[in-house]
């Protein structure tokens, strides 16, 4: 029989600004891993021998070079002083590689290969810059086979085709500001986030940084489209529209204020099975109901959420309405505005918090990180259910289905 993967904490650094002047700006990414594995480790009692009862440790990481290459994971265990017998693993699922990872772990628990299990992930974004490992993905043979373009072309098409329109998404992002900044007004983020110290003790980010509560619609109204010139100078409005050639015309409607922010982060999940945290002492806080991945059209990209949804709720013998809330990532407004048309949903079950709008996101973080925030929101607002996902480069989507137990 299969085990149950329980949640037994979760937990992750603010988000700091990705820039040379942001507050994490001195701090390697291995250092940023270590500080959300070694909460873990403190807050569950996983230190000493206890360290020895930890299986595998799986962390999501996007850029692979530098100082988040060599198998960063396994680094960042030694220096959270997990014990030395701790194996590790690296992931990249792109956008949804901190929520792979969470999957991926979770799968070992569940078959029963494995009894307990930390997943997570990192991205330092002021340190490593996105892109900087380059890839075959956007390359001319991609392009000339399908076509493939940047993500902020596949943004302003997807809401091309969903009738979007600017007001639609900056008003979402909005929404995203307000959210974020009454959640830390109100201590929605206080179980899980754990302040960044430097060697000295002295405190470097205890709070999100990239946070801009004084938002208003008129300021987002008035900034650029981020990728009109791109589009329309360099041919790629004319790559994409091959694909969908009813399409006369790509509005561009993403800018910085309605699309995710760059962010340096990190996150980690304990997962195991029952008897596991009998042993430890532990209680489980959520059961993961379904995990599942999708792949789809790589010109798009961005609409898997929708299909990665179905999917895990047709695997979790669940429907819509059993859901009680949803993090959608917000790589950009569009994404979670499609899925709530697509889904029929009502925004007021998405991203009660804010998202990456408001917050950011740190590519191989992100997808562990939404994923305790959503545990996190359920059991304050005494709920059930919850499903995370999110759009991820190449066409492909990622979804995890969380029960509280």
């Amino acid at each position: 029989m299969p085990d149950t993967a329980y949640i037994y904490d979760a937990v992750r650094t603010p988000r700091g600004r990705g820039k040379a002047g942001g507050s994490l700006y001195t701090v390697k990414a291995v250092d940023l891993l270590a500080v959300s594995l070694r909460a873990l480790v403190e807050r569950n009692n996983l230190g000493g021998e206890n360290g020895k009862l930890v299986e595998d440790v799986s962390i999501g990481c996007v850029t692979q070079v530098g100082e988040q290459g060599s198998c960063i994971a396994r680094t960042g265990v030694l220096l959270a002083d997990l014990d030395e017998s701790v194996p590790a693993v690296t992931l990249n699922r792109f956008c949804g590689s901190g929520l792979e990872a969470v999957n991926a772990s979770s799968a070992k628990v569940a078959s029963g290969f494995a009894d307990l299990t930390i997943a997570g992930g990192v991205e330092s974004m002021s340190r490593v810059a996105m892109g900087s490992d380059g890839g075959a993905l956007w390359d001319p043979t991609m392009e000339w086979k399908y076509g493939t373009v940047p993500q902020g072309i596949s943004a302003d098409l997807l809401a091309t085709l969903a009738g979007l329109t600017r007001n639609d998404v900056d008003a979402f992002a909005l929404r995203s500001q307000k959210r974020a900044a009454t959640a830390w007004e109100t201590g929605e983020f206080s179980r899980s986030v754990v302040p960044v110290k430097d060697f000295n003790g002295v405190t470097l980010l205890e709070r999100d940084e990239f946070l801009r509560p004084d938002t208003t619609l008129e300021g987002l109204n008035k900034l650029k489209a981020s990728f009109e010139q791109m589009g329309e100078q360099f041919g790629l409005d004319d790559l994409a529209r091959k694909r969908y050639p009813h399409v006369e015309t790509i509005r561009h409607i993403h800018t910085p204020g309605n699309s995710s922010g760059i962010v340096d982060g990190s996150a980690a999940v304990l997962i195991g099975n029952g008897p596991i945290g009998t042993k430890l002492g532990l209680k489980p806080r959520a059961r993961i109901r379904a995990a599942v991945s999708v792949g789809g059209e790589p010109v798009l990209m961005l609409a898997e959420p929708v299909a990665a949804a179905r999917k895990a709720l047709a695997k979790a013998g669940m429907v819509l309405s059993d859901i009680d809330l949803f993090e959608v990532n917000e790589a950009f407004a569009a994404v979670p505005l499609y899925f709530a048309q697509e889904l029929g949903l009502d925004l007021d079950r998405i991203n009660v918090n804010g998202g990456a709008i408001a917050l950011g996101h740190p590519l191989g973080a992100t997808g562990a990180m939404i994923l305790g925030t959503l545990l996190d929101a359920l059991e304050r607002r005494n709920l059930s259910t919850g499903l995370a996902t999110l759009c991820i480069g190449g066409g492909m989507g990622i979804a995890t289905i969380i029960e509280r137990v």
